[in-house]
């Protein structure tokens, strides 16, 4: 399963509704997509504030999501992370919606009443985000992270959720607890070691780009009422 997968189930409920008002967003699909890209080395960042993406291997991953991100960050190519991130094609999220179907994850219920009644994903099959949500539990409480996972754990506290996305799971870490942790295991694995340094600059861009999407529409509107 890769990165923006797992973030959908992070992000939905059981019974198919988003988790927050900013689930229901791209930026964290794109964030994903982008992080495991670099991963998988087929694209890298330059080494500015806002860094410029370059496809250096424009090969199929072997997954949709991935796939449909890489063919529009190739035709994007050179362009700065913070305009990534708020690309729905780079987010892929009909693609992510489609794989975790197919795989029996989720069920996908239409829009009904033209549009009225949102999409909704109920959980068909619990067992991987029970998983999921055991194993980021125990990265936040101390245990080594990888590079997908610290991925995944910066990409929730971008989006300010963290502290509610895994409440069951943080043995009672406060909200500041919670966010220092995520904070060193996107830079430190737990045996000190450093995470890539592609993926932790990946990491701090996009997790910038998230909280300046998240931010710029708020104060606009606060500006105009």
């Amino acid at each position: 399963m890769i990165t923006s997968e797992e973030l959908m189930l992070l992000l939905t409920r059981d019974d198919g509704k988003p988790e927050s008002a900013f689930a229901q967003n791209t930026w964290g699909y794109a964030a994903a997509n982008i992080a495991d890209l670099v991963i998988a080395e087929r694209i890298t960042l330059d080494e500015a504030k806002d860094p410029r993406l370059t496809v250096i291997d424009s090969s199929p991953t072997g997954h949709p999501a991935l796939d449909a991100a890489l063919a529009r960050l190739e035709r994007k190519d050179g362009a700065k992370v913070s305009s990534l991130v708020t690309d729905g094609k780079v987010a892929a999220q009909a693609e992510i919606v489609a794989s975790l179907q197919q795989a029996g994850v989720i069920e996908v219920e239409a829009k009904r009443f033209l549009g009225l009644v949102p999409e909704k994903r109920p959980i068909r099959d619990a067992g991987p985000e029970r998983a999921l949500r055991e194993r980021l539990g125990s990265v936040l409480r101390g245990t080594t992270a990888t590079p997908r996972e610290a991925t995944l754990l910066a990409i929730v506290q971008s989006l300010d959720i963290a502290p509610k996305v895994f409440a069951e799971k943080t043995g009672g870490m406060s909200k500041k607890e919670i966010k220092a942790r995520i904070e060193e295991v996107a830079t430190h694995d737990h045996a000190g070691e450093t995470v890539s340094a592609a993926v932790a600059r990946a990491l701090q861009a996009m997790n910038t780009a998230i909280v300046v999407a998240t931010i710029v529409p708020i104060v606009t509107s606060t500006s105009s009422s």
